[in-house]
């Protein structure tokens, strides 16, 4: 049994920190090392940009996920791990880098201010200084508001079969037509590499961020509503970023782009592990932290920077002078407690300072994740999505589950508090005995409820729905597709008698 004292142990940390000072480069052994990345892992500034540089490419090349010639669209939030990702794929596709990259690059901002209660001053100064740091790229750029979900389609919700499937049957096959498309470009024996290429798109685009205007009132005062409609942060922060999700969808494709590069580092990434089980999303643990995501069908999210630490992120930004932007969030200055997210953050923090290998260990778990796909394509694409995060609905379980358990309390309880309402309220009254030829506004029938959207729903986004006071205050995209699937539900319900089973046709 360990008798070491919580005093020993400090005095074994002092020591293990004073071994550290003036070790040499684990890897060139020459050069004096200027960072300890784990216990062991000494580097020079050389070698540790070669590293860095080369975790970046390698990960993009291992997965052959990015096609050449693809538009790909960097999300960018001024954070540190979005800069680096950018900085390396600048740097990637210059004429003399080795093993360079070979898609075409955009950059999306999407500004959240008014849902963290900044002012209109504030938000266009925090816009500018992005601007600022992404003119320096020299690639496109679109900044966007987040009050634009309420313009969005309904058929953003609506998932769509992969668009570039002959790329897909041979990776080799694309890269030499790429190749030969760029030889017949060939001017004065110099050819035009993507890099050139995204250089040539930048028209309107760059002006983007001189462009941006306040948006209208009415919609900063509707997304206010919705937030203001969540009784936790948990829930916001849940909502918050399936309405960024929707956005981004949204602006990749319009603008016909195939790809979108995240910048999630490996430390954000188990944090989001131990927050979505708690959260009821162990389903979906390889989507949200897998190295791709193509929940979409048509749009796939990568994520290049999973294998970083934010450690080896904040010392890269620091010796190579990568500039970032601090913009303020839901979760600044906020307590532990105050949110499930917030809270599996410190936990994890404050576990890896004492033990190195926490990060690492969770990451290394969350890789051996995987779940189970349709036998085609087309198959996957059919079958039914959750409304808020497009996943798979996992709530098709066994009747002896403890889900469909909770399921039967929760629709009892919910009969007996409509039987109550229904007695005290003679307008709905009206309505549920089928009385009324007509809906008016006055009927409460004609509002969206929380019961109505729940089928719709899977586990973890019916736990962040039954946190909001009212349903009725989100975007109408959202309320329209809730509107039309709840139809085609009760039409199929109808008619349910008359289908023939799967296994008729081959009679």
């Amino acid at each position: 049994m360990c008798e070491v004292g919580s005093n020993d142990y400090v005095e074994l940390r002092k020591e293990e920190k004073s071994d550290r000072l003036g070790r040499t480069c684990m890897k060139c052994r020459e050069g004096s090392a200027v960072l300890i990345i784990r216990v062991g892992d000494a580097f020079c500034k050389s070698c540790f940009k070669d590293y860095f540089v080369h975790k970046f490419r390698a990960i993009l090349g291992k997965n052959r996920v990015v096609y050449p010639g693809e538009k790909v669209l960097l999300a960018y939030s001024g954070g540190p791990s979005s800069s680096a990702m950018i900085h390396q794929v600048q740097e990637g596709l210059g004429r003399d880098a080795p093993k360079k990259l070979r898609f075409i690059p955009s950059i999306l901002f999407i500004d959240e201010g008014a849902v963290c209660g900044q002012s209109w001053e504030q938000r266009e100064q925090n816009v500018s200084e992005i601007c600022r740091v992404l003119q320096k790229t020299n690639f496109p750029f679109h900044i966007v508001p987040l009050e634009q979900v309420f313009t969005l389609p309904r058929s953003v919700l609506q998932s769509a079969l992969p668009g570039n499937s002959e790329h897909a049957l041979n990776y080799k096959q694309a890269v030499n037509s790429f190749l030969e498309q760029q030889r017949a470009h060939q001017q004065d024996e110099l050819s035009v590499t993507a890099y050139e290429l995204a250089q040539l798109c930048v028209t309107d685009t760059l002006a983007n961020g001189s462009k941006y205007s306040c948006p209208p009132a009415e919609l900063t005062t509707a997304l206010m509503e919705i937030f203001n409609s969540a009784r936790t942060l948990t829930a916001k922060l849940e909502l918050l970023q399936c309405l960024r999700r929707h956005l981004i969808l949204h602006v990749v494709r319009m603008f016909g782009y195939s790809k979108v590069m995240s910048g999630e580092s490996c430390t954000r990434l188990a944090v989001r592990l131990l927050a979505n089980i708690s959260l009821g999303r162990g389903a979906f643990l390889p989507l949200d932290t897998g190295f791709s995501d193509d929940r979409y069908g048509d749009v796939v999210i990568v994520r290049p920077m999973r294998e970083y630490s934010l450690k080896e992120i904040s010392f890269y930004n620091r010796l190579f002078h990568v500039e970032s932007v601090f913009i303020p969030t839901m979760e600044t200055k906020a307590p532990e407690n105050s949110s499930i997210q917030h809270l599996s953050e410190a936990f994890i923090t404050k576990l890896q300072a004492d033990f190195p290998s926490t990060v690492s260990t969770m990451y290394r778990t969350s890789e051996k994740l995987n779940i189970s796909r349709a036998e085609s394509a087309e198959e996957n694409i059919q079958q039914e999505k959750c409304l808020l995060c497009m996943c798979n609905l996992d709530t098709h379980v066994g009747e002896a589950s403890a889900f469909c358990a909770t399921q039967v309390s929760q629709n009892l309880s919910q009969r007996l508090k409509n039987n109550v309402e229904a007695t005290r309220d003679p307008v709905e009254q009206c309505c549920n005995s089928g009385q009324c030829s007509e809906r008016s506004s006055s009927c409460s029938t004609s509002v969206p409820r929380t019961q109505d959207l729940i089928p719709l729903l899977c586990y973890s986004c019916r736990v962040t729905v039954k946190d909001m006071t009212s349903v009725s205050t989100f975007p109408p995209y959202i309320l329209n597709e809730a509107g039309h699937r709840s139809r085609r539900l009760e039409i199929r319900r109808e008619i349910q008698e008359f289908l023939l089973d799967d296994g008729c046709g081959d009679m």
